[in-house]
C-alpha cells in the first residue's frame, strides 16, 4: 500500500468524519472496519481533534464521487472522555488534542449544578487539560442570581480557575473571552441551552450556528449542535463546539487517584495524619478540617464524596 494520507478530523457524525488534510482540502471518511474492532470500548473511536491517517477511493455515493477510509489514528496528547448515555459500560470521547476546555455554564436559565461543573473539571485535570468557566446569561439574572455567581466565581478562582462573566446576547465581556483563544484549539461545552451556540457566534460571527431558546416549561435547552465540529477563529487558534451534556459520568479514575484531580484537595495531601488518607472517616483529616474551616467549599468536597462513592470503571488501557 502507498503512504497514507495525513489530516485533521474536524467534524464527527458517529458514522462519517469530515478531515482537512494538510493541504487544507475537506474529504468525507469512514472508519475502516477493523479499527472500529481493536477493542476500543468508546462509541467513537475516532474523535474531532484527532490526527488520522487515511486513504482515498472511489466512492459514487458522494457528491465528489470520493471518499477517505480512515486506517490508523495518530497518538493523542490528550482528550475528554465521558461515560456513554446509554451503554454505561461504554464511554464516548468528546474532543481530542486540545490545548484547553471552557465550560459554559448558567446560574439560572437553565440551572447549571455544581455536581456537574465538578466532574467535568475533574476530568479535564486527570488529562491535564487547562479549564475555565464561562458563566453566561449575566444579564438575565436577578439579585439573588448575582449573590449565587459571585460565590461560585469566589470557590473555582480560589481553586485556581478562570472565570468569566458573559453574555452573548449582550455581547458583554465577549473581548475579555476572546483574548484567552488566541493560538489555541479551545473546546466548549456545557448542559443545553446555557448559550453555547450564541457565545461562539459572539466569538465569530462568520459562524452563524443555529440557537435555540429553552423551554419554558422545563428549563432545560433544546439540541442545537448535534454533532462535535471544530471551526476556525483565525488563522492558528480554533473553536470545537458539542452537542449539549445533560450529565457528565465520569471514568478512568481509581479511588486512590480521585483526590489528586481536586486542586485545592491535592495541595492538603501531606497535611494528613495518615499518608493514605481517603479524607472519608479518618482522624487527623486537614481536609476535613479544611472543609470544617471553610477553606474547602462544601460544594467541592460533596462532589468529591459523590465520586469515591460511584464506580468508576477503568478504561485508560484502550486508547
Amino acid at each position: 500500500m502507498y503512504e497514507l494520507e495525513k489530516g485533521l478530523v474536524i467534524r464527527s457524525t458517529g458514522s462519517w468524519y469530515t478531515v482537512r488534510n494538510d493541504d487544507s482540502e475537506i474529504i468525507d471518511c469512514r472508519i475502516k472496519g477493523k479499527l472500529r474492532m481493536k477493542g476500543v470500548r468508546t462509541t467513537n473511536p475516532v474523535s474531532v481533534g484527532d490526527r488520522i491517517r487515511y486513504e482515498i477511493q472511489e466512492d459514487e455515493t458522494t457528491p465528489s464521487g470520493q471518499s477517505g477510509v480512515i486506517y490508523a489514528i495518530e497518538p493523542r496528547k490528550n482528550y475528554i472522555i465521558r461515560k456513554s448515555s446509554n451503554l454505561s459500560k461504554e464511554s464516548q470521547i468528546i474532543a481530542a488534542n486540545v490545548d484547553q476546555l471552557f465550560l459554559v455554564v448558567t446560574v439560572n436559565y437553565p440551572v447549571t449544578l455544581t455536581g456537574f461543573i465538578d466532574r467535568y473539571l475533574i476530568s479535564a485535570e486527570a488529562y491535564r487539560i487547562p479549564a475555565g468557566i464561562v458563566f453566561n446569561k449575566i444579564d438575565l439574572y436577578n439579585e439573588a442570581d448575582l449573590a449565587r455567581l459571585e460565590e461560585l466565581i469566589y470557590i473555582y478562582e480560589g481553586i485556581g480557575y478562570k472565570c468569566f462573566r458573559v453574555s452573548a446576547k449582550k455581547q458583554l465581556n465577549i473581548d475579555q473571552l476572546l483574548e484567552q483563544l488566541h493560538g489555541k484549539i479551545t473546546l466548549f461545552s456545557g448542559h443545553s441551552g446555557v448559550g453555547k451556540s450564541a457565545l461562539l457566534n459572539c466569538l465569530n460571527p462568520d459562524l452563524q450556528l443555529k440557537t435555540n431558546d429553552i423551554s419554558d416549561h422545563h428549563q432545560q435547552g433544546k439540541h442545537t449542535t448535534t454533532f462535535a465540529e471544530m471551526h476556525v477563529l483565525s488563522a492558528d487558534s480554533y473553536l470545537i463546539d458539542t452537542p449539549g451534556i445533560r450529565g457528565f459520568g465520569v471514568i478512568d479514575m481509581e479511588k486512590p487517584e480521585i483526590s489528586h484531580y481536586f486542586p485545592e484537595i491535592f495541595r492538603m495531601l501531606d497535611q494528613c495524619r495518615f499518608f493514605n488518607c481517603t479524607h472519608l472517616h479518618e482522624p487527623g483529616c486537614a481536609v476535613k478540617d479544611a472543609v470544617a474551616r471553610g477553606s474547602i467549599s462544601t460544594s467541592r468536597y460533596e462532589s468529591y464524596l459523590s465520586l469515591m462513592s460511584e464506580d468508576n470503571a477503568k478504561y485508560r488501557a484502550a486508547f
